[in-house]
C-alpha cells in the first residue's frame, strides 16, 4: 500500500475514506475517459467534504491509479480544493480490500463500478467479514457525486 500525504492530520473523531474516480471526479466527456489529468469535481462534493471535516471527519481517498498517475490525482484534489489528509493507491500485487483492511475507516464510500463491471471490482467487496462488518459502506452512482448524502456526519454512525 502507498500512500501520498495531503495534508497534516489531526486527531479527528471519524475516518471517512473516499474512493476518488467515479466517486468524486469525473471526466470532463467520455472522450476523455481516460484522460485522468482532465478529470473534474462531481456536483458540490468539495464543499459537502469540507463540511464533514469541520465536524471533525479525518477525510482520506483511494485511488485506482499508481505512481505518477496516483501523484497527478493528489495533485487534481488539492487543485480543486479538496479536504483530506491522505491519498491511497495500490502496491505491486495488492488489491483494494488490502487497503481497506490495513485502514480500516470508519465509513466506505465509493461508486457501484458500473462501466467495469460492477460490484466486483469494488473496495469493499473483498475485505473480510469481521472488519466488513466495522466500516459503514456507502455505494453512490457512478459518476453521480456525493449529492444525496447526508450532511451531517453522525448520520453515518446511525446506519
Amino acid at each position: 500500500m502507498e500512500c501520498i500525504q495531503l495534508e497534516k492530520a489531526l486527531h479527528m473523531d471519524i475516518t471517512i475514506m473516499i474512493f476518488v474516480e467515479g466517486t468524486l471526479l469525473k471526466p470532463k466527456s467520455w472522450f476523455s475517459l481516460y484522460n485522468h489529468k482532465s478529470y473534474l469535481p462531481i456536483g458540490n462534493c468539495v464543499e459537502i467534504i469540507k463540511e464533514w471535516k469541520r465536524q471533525g471527519a479525518n477525510i482520506i481517498y483511494c485511488t485506482s491509479r499508481k505512481g505518477k498517475q496516483a501523484e497527478d490525482i493528489a495533485s487534481l484534489l488539492k487543485k480543486y480544493g479538496f479536504d483530506g489528509t491522505e491519498l491511497y493507491y495500490r502496491s505491486k500485487g495488492e488489491e483494494y480490500k488490502d487497503i481497506i483492511e490495513r485502514i480500516q475507516p470508519n465509513v466506505l464510500i465509493e461508486d457501484n463500478c458500473k462501466s467495469i463491471g460492477g460490484a466486483w471490482q469494488m473496495c469493499i467487496t473483498k475485505v473480510a467479514p469481521q472488519i466488513k462488518e466495522k466500516i459503514v459502506s456507502i455505494v453512490v452512482g457512478e459518476f453521480k457525486g456525493i449529492e444525496d448524502l447526508p450532511r451531517n456526519i453522525s448520520a453515518f454512525t446511525q446506519r
